[in-house]
């Protein structure tokens, strides 16, 4: 276990603090220098229930601590300190980076989410990465019947120098997906990242749109979109999963990333996620600033909900 430095460490604790005080307010009531009998177990498995840890993870992770230490003298920074080390053991296989592959011209990523899940923010703050890494990117305005959401990509746009693909309001997404890719194939783009709509309302007619936006990607590239990622706003909690389950039934995804997790004391969502689906975490957000979207950790993030200082 090392020490962590530095503002993303800063921000990330900062994020997860309503979900962090949440947990040990709960564990300070329970484990107050005692022996761990069942009743402390049953209390625990209620707690991680309601931090939105899921009832799966939290029955494992209850049982897993009754096998060490039942009817042993157990505090609560011990019980904590036992959380985030297992909870980043669990987390570890999902936390993986959003790659860009450079075989791919372009290697395509597809963002779906539903409206307000940050989809749109998103995608400008990966596209500001990427150009750090040197690479080529243009973006494609992909909700085309939200007037804002294409408004707010064409300013990230003008932000960071990036051509920005739109059409007409209410024009057809697939239509626009397909000119975007042929210019982009043309131009020698590396990254194309499609932003789409997110009527979840209207499931059938959501469920089409993606499905054409996929058919007609594959005219030109079999292969394409490389990447179809999941934004996922976690002030929602549980409310995430069934989003994770619609979109699969949309449309397949690849990866996940959660928003605003400083908006919210549901930041164990994550961890029911990653338990429920195994997809790959690439990224969470904790501001609203293209920095504070960073890499998926599991002991930066693990370490931070259970509220663990390990800075220096």
């Amino acid at each position: 276990m090392t020490q962590k430095t530095g503002g993303w460490w800063q921000q990330l604790k900062k994020g997860l603090s309503r979900s962090s005080e949440r947990l040990s307010d709960g564990l300070k009531t329970i484990f107050t220098h005692r022996k761990l009998d069942q009743d402390m177990l049953d209390e625990l498995e209620e707690i991680l229930i309601a931090a939105d840890l899921g009832v799966t993870t939290a029955a494992k992770l209850t049982q897993e601590l009754a096998t060490q230490r039942l009817n042993q003298d157990i505090t609560p920074d011990e019980v904590k300190l036992f959380l985030a080390e297992h909870i980043a053991t669990l987390l570890e296989p999902v936390a993986q980076p959003l790659t860009i592959n450079p075989n791919h011209h372009p290697h395509v990523v597809l963002v779906v989410g539903v409206n307000g899940s940050g989809k749109t923010t998103t995608l400008g703050k990966l596209a500001k990465q990427w150009l750090e890494q040197g690479l080529k990117v243009q973006l494609v305005a992909g909700d085309t019947f939200r007037a804002a959401a294409v408004q707010q990509l064409q300013i990230w746009g003008e932000r960071l120098s990036v051509p920005v693909h739109s059409g007409p309001a209410g024009c057809d997404a697939a239509g626009l997906v397909y000119d975007a890719l042929v210019a982009a194939q043309k131009e020698n783009v590396d990254v194309l990242a499609v932003d789409t709509a997110g009527r979840l309302h209207n499931k059938a007619d959501l469920m089409a749109e993606l499905e054409k936006i996929r058919r007609v990607m594959a005219k030109l590239d079999p292969t394409a979109p490389h990447t179809t990622l999941l934004v996922l706003d976690a002030t929602i909690g549980q409310n995430a999963q069934i989003q994770v389950q619609t979109f699969q039934d949309l449309v397949k995804i690849s990866g996940l990333v959660l928003t605003k997790l400083d908006g919210t004391a549901k930041g164990g969502v994550i961890v029911a996620i990653a338990e429920k689906t195994h997809l790959p975490i690439h990224a969470v957000g904790v501001g609203e600033s293209a920095d504070d979207l960073r890499p998926f950790t599991a002991q930066d993030f693990a370490y931070n909900l259970l509220g663990i200082n390990l800075e220096k």
